[in-house]
C-alpha cells in the first residue's frame, strides 16, 4: 500500500505544478482550475484503490480448463440425436407422439419382442400387451387412433421414462 501511496504522489507532481503555474499566470480562472485538479486528484485515489484491490484479491481462474484449437466437442450421432428430438416432441405435444414417436417406439417393441421373446406384436396381441404392460400397449397397439387435439401435451416425463423401462424389461 505504501508503494501505491508513493506512486500516486508522484503522479500528483505534474499535476500540482500545473496547478500551481496556471494561479499564477492566470489568476482569473481560479475555480476552473481547481475543478480540473480536483478531477485528477480523484482519478488518481481511484487508480490507488483499484490497484490495490487488484493486489488483494487474486485473478479469477476458469473452472474449466480451455480446450486446445484442435480439439472440439464431440456431437451425438446423427441417430441419438434424431431419437432425443423425437423424445422431446413426443413430451411437448400429442400430434409429435403419435406421429412421431409412436412409430419409433413400435418398433423397437416389435423388434424386442421378435428377437427375445419370438412374438409378433399384432399377431400376438394378448401375450405382447402382458409382457409390455398397459401403459406402453396403449402406446405402440396398431389400432391406436390419433389424438383429437393436436396441440395437447404429449406423454409425461414419467410415462416415458416407465414405457423405457417395460421395453428394458422384455
Amino acid at each position: 500500500m505504501r508503494r501505491d501511496v508513493w506512486a500516486a504522489t508522484r503522479a500528483l507532481a505534474l499535476p500540482t505544478l500545473a496547478l500551481l503555474v496556471t494561479i499564477a499566470i492566470v489568476p482569473g480562472r481560479l475555480p476552473l482550475v481547481v475543478r480540473i485538479y480536483a478531477l485528477v486528484l480523484c482519478a488518481v485515489a481511484l487508480l490507488v484503490a483499484l490497484l490495490a484491490l487488484r493486489r488483494a484479491y487474486p485473478p479469477a481462474r476458469p473452472l474449466r480448463r480451455s480446450r486446445g484449437p484442435g480439439s472440439q466437442r464431440r456431437k451425438p450421432p446423427p441417430t441419438l440425436a434424431r431419437m432425443e428430438d423425437e423424445l422431446a416432441l413426443g413430451v411437448a405435444g400429442s400430434f409429435d407422439l403419435h406421429y412421431r414417436l409412436r412409430p419409433r417406439i413400435r418398433s423397437v417393441a416389435a423388434g424386442l419382442l421378435a428377437t427375445r421373446r419370438r412374438l409378433d406384436l399384432d399377431a400376438d396381441a394378448e401375450a405382447a400387451r402382458r409382457i409390455l404392460g398397459d401403459e406402453t400397449w396403449e402406446l405402440v397397439r396398431s389400432d391406436r387412433p390419433p389424438p383429437d387435439d393436436r396441440q395437447a401435451r404429449g406423454i409425461t416425463p414419467e410415462a416415458l421414462a416407465r414405457v423405457i423401462d417395460s421395453l428394458e424389461a422384455v
